[in-house]
């Protein structure tokens, strides 16, 4: 059941991809035949673009183009919202993955806005998945009826040696996928061998996952680093305030994708990594002074300081990444809410457990809705014109649980919020 669900799983992410990867490049591909002449917007859709969304099942493909919003040609029906993001629907009785994807168009006296939205059934993605998982099942039902059959054949010496085995497997822990060595008789060598060679899948199955967080987090930030660059080089050359204003706007949907972009990544790493810790002893206050030193430049800029409290030394046995990125989004949340010329206090104590405090002199916690700010994408009614995407506290509270300790959010009697990590 357990290699049926993982092979299930991980069959619907890479299918889904692929689909999604394909979505993208029709999308584009419809973009860049979008050109302006003679002040007017032209749009030539390549047979590409429809072309290499064809399956064996001849999923249907819905499209809609829209300037400045408007629709200009296909189902109207078809809407989006969000740029650059992936999102099911149900179309005309069907349902459909959807792809948004726009872009800005500047002629001599034109400046427009392109978006397309492109969806496509799941048909052919279905049947893929229901073959997939069929074998799946035929895979785990084969390995149980050999075990079993295994189990009955083998000599009174052989289950003794079967019963060692088993006792080693349930003590191993999470992320400990290395190979059994120890030596077994002949008739045990088949199924340790399948044991090790399952456990090798799965050990190169999360080290790919892990590789692909951190590849996608590179791939996603360093583009929009790029592009919030050259939009504020572009906003220091434009003289009008309605230019400005949109130049202004731009940039600041950018660091609203940037930040949650990361956290969102940031999250799925922090999902990942919470099973298998990878614990190394380690001064906290240390890993807090590192954090203090390298935000310091950003937090001089909005006119706050970071001090940094408590114990000299605090020892820890944890996962560092884990601890660094908590800390990291309690300090950058404090930075937002808390006023300019003010402080924000980073505390680190070790008795009765190891506590990291972080309090700022802001608003502090709405008292109504304090319970349920760590939960995914919850923001606070004081947060509306506060660049954030609700997952800075969840990320902390994840951290947390898989060290088993807790979060905890308190305001101060003289105002501002405190944010206490547990451990």
């Amino acid at each position: 059941m357990i290699l049926f669900v993982v092979v299930r799983n991980y069959a619907v992410l890479v299918a889904q991809q692929g689909q999604d990867r394909i979505l993208i490049a029709s999308a584009t591909s419809m973009l860049d035949s979008a050109t302006i002449r003679d002040g007017a917007v032209e749009l030539d859709l390549p047979y590409s673009a429809f072309s290499m969304l064809s399956t064996a099942a001849d999923d249907r493909v819905f499209y809609a183009i829209l300037q400045d919003g408007t629709l200009l040609s296909g189902y109207e029906e078809l809407t989006f919202s969000d740029a650059q993001a992936f999102q099911f629907d149900r179309i005309r009785g069907s349902d459909v993955r959807k792809i948004s994807a726009s872009r800005i168009l500047i002629g001599a006296n034109l400046r427009t806005e392109i978006q397309i939205v492109l969806a496509q059934t799941q048909d052919a993605l279905s049947e893929t998945l229901d073959q997939i998982s069929r074998n799946a099942a035929l895979l785990g039902v084969g390995f149980f009826a050999l075990a079993v059959g295994l189990s009955f054949w083998a000599t009174s010496a052989t289950i003794g040696q079967l019963g060692k085995l088993t006792t080693s497997v349930t003590r191993r822990g999470p992320q400990d996928l290395s190979p059994f060595t120890k030596p077994v008789p002949r008739e045990m060598a088949p199924l340790v061998k399948s044991l090790n060679s399952l456990m090798g899948r799965l050990d190169q199955s999360l080290r790919q996952s892990e590789d692909f967080i951190a590849e996608a987090a590179h791939r996603v930030r360093t583009p929009l680093a790029t592009v919030r660059s050259y939009a504020e080089a572009t906003l220091q050359r434009v003289d009008k305030e309605e230019n400005r204003e949109a130049m202004r706007s731009m940039v600041k949907a950018i660091d609203e994708s940037s930040r949650a972009a990361g956290q969102l990544l940031d999250h799925a790493m922090i999902t990942f990594r919470a099973d298998h810790l990878e614990r190394d002893e380690i001064d906290i206050v240390d890993l807090a002074r590192d954090l203090v030193q390298r935000m310091t430049p950003i937090a001089e800029m909005r006119d706050l300081s970071l001090l940094l409290l408590g114990d000299p030394r605090v020892q820890y046995s944890c996962d560092p990444v884990l601890i660094q990125n908590a800390v990291r989004n309690l300090i950058d949340n404090a930075m937002k809410y808390g006023p300019a010329e003010s402080a924000i206090e980073i505390t680190v104590t070790g008795e009765p457990v190891p506590r990291i405090t972080v309090c700022d002199h802001g608003p502090g916690f709405p008292i109504h809705e304090i319970e349920t700010l760590t939960a995914r994408f919850q923001r606070g009614a004081n947060a509306a014109n506060t660049i954030g995407s609700g997952l800075g506290l969840t990320i902390a509270r994840d951290v947390a649980i898989a060290h088993g300790g807790r979060i905890d959010l308190t305001n101060q009697p003289e105002g501002g919020a405190c944010v206490t990590l547990s451990l």
